[in-house]
């Protein structure tokens, strides 16, 4: 879930602004990501609002973490490709050490506190916090997380407590990074490398349709979530040849990739028996059309908005911290008596205690580090020099 470069608009924007269109996007899917966490334990179809709102719209908002997720595929998919583009000016001319050193400094401080934190508390044996299962140790979770295979591992042994259980996402998406430039240099031809990715980003409902039969490993393989990161790859490239769209085109695809979202998200329930894993697909190239919008137009933030923005650009550190939220809280409802009815007032103090866990991460921990590690590990590149649009 999803560790993106920092947002750049385009060329035509200041290289160090963020895209108000795309944190916004990154916001709504790590809300849905909690709110996942949450329904599993206080479903809000149980709650008093089931009185004023529709069941299905109140499950739906519950159960869309899984779809949050490869909407941060897409996402990251597009923001680094597009950054490497703008830094190297073609993929094929990407730096391999300076590639691998942003994306080491980015994810590795706070998937090693993480690992670290977590076996101090599977030692303590601090309940949803300790490994149970018959299957699993802790040396070989922390070797699947470090090793980016805890997707894998879970699909061979069974699921992991919540909190390890998120970095399933992370081992596919690095698993994908380090392939990607190393692709782009062996291919060193764009008409090789977009036919490969168009084809992976297509096989998406065909890899999840295949591994029906094992839950976990068809909703962890490795070939589903590398299909929605090529996606996002396909709309940088996309966005570097078709830099200008017209007021209309960049209409068409703000209300394509709206609609869609709304249909995979919301609609799934109608969706799922007409297209089946299709509707994944209808997902991710939603989000990707989405994205070309926002790049091509960035919307201005919306007044009452920032702090769903604030979400989008600590999505990181809050999707690896929040489950440090979620069971206390859960902790505190069940031994208030655990009135479902009002178990909706769970939410607010859930949604401001992630975020300021979030930013606490962020500001106390990844971004200092981040920093630090890319002085010590990047150099400066003359590719880098002549990119189009150099970025810090």
């Amino acid at each position: 879930m999803l560790p993106a470069e920092s947002t750049r608009p385009g060329a035509r924007h200041d290289a160090l602004a963020r895209n108000p269109g795309i944190d916004l996007l990154r916001g709504l899917a790590i809300v849905l990501v909690v709110f996942n966490h949450l329904g599993l334990r206080i479903p809000l179809r149980k709650t008093a609002l089931a009185d004023v709102l529709p069941t299905w719209l109140l499950s739906r908002l519950n159960y869309n973490g899984y779809e949050a997720v490869f909407v941060f595929f897409v996402i990251s998919g597009f923001l680094i490709a597009g950054n490497a583009l703008r830094r190297w000016g073609s993929l094929e001319r990407i730096d391999l050490r300076a590639f691998y050193a942003r994306r080491f400094a980015r994810i590795v401080p706070c998937l090693l506190a993480l690992v670290a934190v977590l076996s101090v508390l599977h030692l303590a044996g601090v309940r949803d916090y300790t490994i149970v299962h018959a299957n699993h140790s802790l040396p070989r979770a922390i070797l699947a997380a470090l090793g980016l295979h805890l997707n894998w591992y879970e699909g061979q042994t069974g699921y992991l407590p919540g909190s390890w259980d998120v970095l399933w996402s992370l081992s596919i998406e690095e698993v994908f990074y380090i392939g990607f430039p190393l692709v782009c240099l062996l291919t060193r031809r764009r008409w090789i490398l977009l036919p490969a990715l168009v084809l992976l980003a297509l096989s998406l409902p065909f890899t999840r349709a295949m591994l029906d039969g094992n839950e976990i490993w068809q909703e962890k393989a490795y070939l589903p979530g590398m299909a929605a990161i090529a996606t996002g790859v396909i709309g940088a490239l996309l966005a570097a040849r078709w830099p200008t769209p017209s007021a209309g085109q960049v209409g068409a695809l703000y209300a394509f990739g709206v609609v869609g979202l709304l249909a995979s998200t919301l609609g799934g329930r109608w969706l799922w028996p007409l297209l089946h894993d299709g509707v994944m697909l209808l997902l991710t190239v939603s989000a990707m059309s989405l994205l070309l919008a926002c790049q091509a137009s960035p919307p201005r933030p919306w007044r009452g908005f920032g702090w769903l923005h604030s979400w989008g650009r600590l999505s990181y550190e809050i999707y690896l911290s929040h489950m440090f939220v979620v069971f206390p809280l859960v902790w505190l409802y069940r031994a208030s008596g655990g009135d479902v009815t009002l178990g909706f007032l769970w939410y607010p103090p859930a949604l401001l205690l992630c975020w300021g866990l979030g930013a606490l991460v962020a500001h106390g921990l990844s971004q200092p580090c981040e920093r630090w590690l890319r002085r010590r590990l990047s150099r400066p590149s003359a590719v880098e020099a002549t990119a189009i649009c150099p970025a810090g």
